[in-house]
């Protein structure tokens, strides 16, 4: 038997299922994810890892977790974030009590990520349990704030953390090795009345019309960049939040009075080449008109939008576009190919998921080479919210990811082929 069929051996379906569950089980809403990270702590230094906490904010950690290598090889973090999105309105199931239906398993957040996540960890135990002596330190950093930003990793990397390759495990499908995604940015817009009684509202400015105004423009505005072929929807703008009263804390109870606050949160999903001053010049040209024609009409951008609404966007995530010859690239094309007989179904931008970004751009900027590769997930129909990741892909994932940590924590040739192939 290879090391490797040994490694590949050491994956146990039940367990990669329960570790899933178990993530599932605890909500991990930002920025409160702390208690995941305490349960990923006693995970890992009950199995001889080498564990640190990491206090991103006051009272708020992540996890990172190392498999020390004898010294001499490249070093491979494997990574996957523990905040999950909010929760829709048409759950049909319990979304914190996990549920395996056929080859799925339901629970809120193991679509994005809890899913990826177990395999990144099991991944990291098969090579534990299979008793194989790495050169390299294996990392897995199991990170906070990544739906807002990337808090997490941009706290690794700004604390000095640095491997030499790095895969995350975003669900986006098993078979797509993404090097390709778009940027984020986050915005504020208010806008600014007059508030008065509405009985005496002749000299009132309604905050709330005004924004109406200023949704309808932003629909039509225009962009300065550079199409991308291979991600031909970009740029986009949603408006996806909004709320509008009286005064700085949006007294939302007294209706009789005309609302001198309005602010919605603003989403910009941008190409390689655009920038933040750019797309805010370009927002600002469509909107100019409104306010030179009519003196009632006020509005100010913020970014990032103000503190006072918890959990915000406070970083900008930059285009990613890394070179498809890079080794971690090659490495998980290989592992994909010798565990699911086939090689991958696509490698660059993957359409629809390369329009959003994720925590590889502040690898990539950190200088660490790396990809998205993780299991696919879905929701059970059009009409809820049910999600669920594939078992048999998120099994496949934690195979891939582990026989990818064995080539290049093991490997001389990793560490020459580091930068490129």
């Amino acid at each position: 038997m290879t090391i490797t069929d040994r490694v590949l051996e050491r994956v146990d379906r039940a367990a990669v299922v329960e570790l899933a569950s178990d993530l599932v089980r605890i909500p991990s809403f930002k920025p409160d994810e702390t208690p995941v990270a305490r349960y990923l702590a006693g995970f890992f230094g009950s199995r001889g890892y080498q564990v640190e906490l990491q206090e991103v904010e006051p009272g708020r950690f992540q996890t990172v977790a190392t498999l020390e290598g004898s010294g001499g090889g490249p070093s491979l973090m494997l990574n996957g974030h523990i905040d999950i999105n909010s929760l829709g309105m048409r759950w049909r199931r319990d979304p914190w009590t996990p549920t395996v239906e056929g080859d799925r398993l339901y629970g809120h957040g193991v679509q994005n990520m809890k899913g990826g996540l177990a395999s990144v960890v099991m991944a990291a135990e098969a090579l534990r349990l299979s008793r194989t002596r790495l050169k390299g330190d294996l990392v897995v950093a199991c990170v906070v704030g990544e739906t807002q930003g990337g808090e997490g990793t941009k706290h690794l990397v700004d604390t000095g953390l640095r491997t030499d390759m790095a895969v995350v495990a975003e669900p986006f499908g098993l078979g797509n090795l993404v090097t390709v995604h778009a940027g984020i940015v986050h915005m504020a817009i208010h806008a600014y009345g007059v508030t008065g009684h509405m009985a005496r509202s002749d000299h009132t400015v309604h905050a709330v019309r005004n924004m109406s105004r200023i949704m309808d423009t932003l629909e039509r505005v225009e962009f300065t960049c550079t199409p991308r072929s291979d991600m031909p929807a970009l740029p986009k703008l949603n408006v996806g939040s909004i709320i509008g009263g009286r005064g700085r804390e949006y007294v939302l109870v007294e209706p009789p009075y005309v609302p001198d606050l309005c602010t919605i949160i603003v989403d910009v999903h941008f190409l390689p080449g655009q920038t933040v001053e750019g797309i805010v010049a370009d927002i600002r040209r469509a909107l100019d008109p409104l306010a030179d024609a009519d003196p009632d009409l006020r509005y100010e951008i913020e970014i990032p939008p103000p503190d006072s609404f918890r959990g915000r966007r406070r970083l900008v995530m930059d285009p990613l576009d890394v070179p498809q010859d890079e080794y971690i690239v090659q490495a998980v094309a290989r592992s994909h190919e010798r565990v699911t007989g086939r090689p991958p179904s696509s490698i660059g931008a993957i359409i629809p998921d390369s329009y959003s970004a994720n925590d590889t751009c502040h690898l990539w900027k950190a200088g660490i080479p790396c990809l998205i590769y993780g299991p696919t997930v879905g929701r059970g129909t059009r009409d809820e919210d049910d999600s669920y990741v594939v078992i048999s892909d998120m099994v496949e994932c934690t195979k891939v990811l582990a026989i990818t940590a064995l080539e290049v924590c093991s490997s001389d040739r990793a560490r020459d082929g580091a930068g490129t192939t």
